[in-house]
Formats: structure tokens, sequence, C-alpha cells
């Protein structure tokens, strides 16, 4: 085989590849949405972003590997990319690893709520003895108020007497 053909094989191979890498990434942002419900607002934000960067990373191949010119079998192998790989693996991959992620993410939580649980439980006997101690500190206020009142009374008599 010649040098061009080989070349041209390999170039349509890479579009290939791009096609599921493509594919690939944007099943993760599936599984980010399967986690965690988005608004049309921040889909299509995600989306324009996600597909202005593809655009981006296929011109820098058809940049590297063949100078800028768009030939119409790279669209087709990164289309037969996408395409293989969404009927083959995507389905399955999306629906393992948001299981496997919310399934992580759930026994985090519980881990938490497991340590968190004394503390809480600590914070309410602190609460209540604070809650003990401002009312007698309340108590003692009152108690030296009235004592000092009673005393600038006396005071005052005594002082008026003489």
């Amino acid at each position: 085989m010649s040098q061009d053909i080989i070349r041209e094989v390999t170039f349509f191979l890479h579009s290939i590849v791009m096609g599921i890498v493509i594919t690939f990434v944007y099943d993760w942002f599936l599984i980010l949405r399967k986690l965690i419900k988005h608004t049309i607002f921040w889909i299509s934000l995600e989306d324009f972003f996600f597909w202005a960067a593809c655009g981006l990373g296929v011109f820098y191949m058809l940049y590297r590997e063949n100078n800028g010119v768009l030939r119409w079998f790279t669209v087709l192998g990164a289309t037969l990319g996408m395409a293989l790989y969404k009927m083959t693996v995507s389905k399955l991959f999306v629906h393992i690893m948001s299981t496997i992620i919310y399934k992580i993410v759930w026994c985090l939580i519980r881990i938490i709520q497991i340590i968190v649980k004394p503390l809480k439980w600590l914070f309410s006997i602190i609460k209540r003895i604070a809650i003990v101690l401002k009312n007698k500190l309340k108590k003692c206020q009152n108690f030296i108020k009235n004592k000092l009142t009673c005393f600038l009374k006396t005071l005052k008599m005594v002082l008026c007497k003489h």
C-alpha cells in the first residue's frame, strides 16, 4: 500500500476514535444529569460549551492531520464512531456509572451521618447546659440587681438623715 492510502486510513480511524471519545465524554454529562436534576437552561448551557469544545477538538485534529481540510469521510468516520459507541456501550455505561456513583455518594452520606450523630447528641447536651447556665445567670443578675437597688435606697436614706 502506498503511504497516502495508509495516511488516509489512519486519519479515518482517528476520526472514528474522535467520535467515540466525543460520545464517551458526553455520556459523563448524561451521568451528571441523571444524578443531579438540571433545568433546561443548565442543560443548554452545558451542551453549548461541550459542543464548542468538541468543535475546537475536531478542528485541531483536522488541522494537525489534514492541514485543516475538511474531508467528508472524516465526518463519516466521526459519525460512525459515535453511532458505534452509542449502540454498543453507551446505555450500559451510563446506567452502571450513575448507579455506582449514586451508591458511593449514598454510602459517604451515611458515614457522615453516623459520624455526626454523636456530635448532634453532644451539641444538644451542651445546648441544654447553656440554657440552664443562662437561666442561673439571669437569676443571679436579678438577685444582684435587687440587692444593689436595696443598698442604693438604704444609702440614700442614710445620707438624707445626715
